[in-house]
């Protein structure tokens, strides 16, 4: 019996705690510097009004030939200068997200969507249309000196969280992430973002 009202006990304090628990999307439209669960966050540039956000219609995966410890330089180089070669969010190898730039500039990244010869994807969906006037860059640093290391699994399980924050604040489908080696010819030895991104389509809504 007293077993029976033990775990009815954990029943009832599991379902509160989940009641309690913020709505990942609710939380991703909000504004300012919010605590996301799951990810340790750090707000150089803080979230303004959605709805005055750049109509973003496209997520790309890089990966930089960068050390530990580069994607917080990469980032406040690029709060510095938001339009210059780089992406508004980077990802340290620690799973520390930087968010850089605010959401209504641009960031000079990718190369034109040049790809065209359909290697990993459908690229008539994608030649000259997912470059950085319709896209959000997401960089992982970390894959120095070698260029074919895959991502850590901090910058993993912050991956599988940051993608459903930036996908619901933006209302972005699914098969709207792209790696960056699917539009644009980029480095013949290694898959640039082609982990990551699948990864992120694989695990679905």
């Amino acid at each position: 019996m007293l077993r029976l009202l033990a775990a009815l006990l954990a029943l009832v304090l599991s379902s509160a705690a989940l009641a309690e628990s913020p709505d990942l999307a609710a939380i991703a439209r909000s504004q300012g510097s919010p605590e996301i669960p799951g990810l340790k966050m750090v707000w150089l540039s803080p979230w303004g009004d959605v709805a005055r956000s750049h109509p973003w219609r496209n997520i790309i995966v890089h990966q930089t030939e960068g050390p530990t410890g580069s994607a917080r330089y990469g980032a406040q180089e690029q709060h510095k200068n938001p339009t210059r070669r780089g992406v508004m969010v980077w990802v340290e190898t620690d799973g520390t997200v930087y968010w850089a730039v605010a959401d209504n500039l641009v960031p000079t990244h990718t190369d034109g969507a040049d790809r065209n010869d359909n290697k990993y994807i459908d690229n008539s969906k994608t030649y000259h249309q997912v470059n950085k006037d319709t896209s959000i860059g997401v960089e992982f640093a970390g894959n120095f000196p070698d260029v074919t290391k895959g991502p850590t699994d901090a910058q993993i399980a912050a991956w599988r969280v940051l993608v459903k924050v930036l996908r619901a604040r933006y209302g972005i489908p699914l098969d709207r992430v792209y790696a960056h080696n699917w539009i644009d010819f980029k480095d013949a030895r290694y898959c640039e973002g082609c982990a990551l991104a699948t990864m992120a389509r694989e695990w679905g809504e």
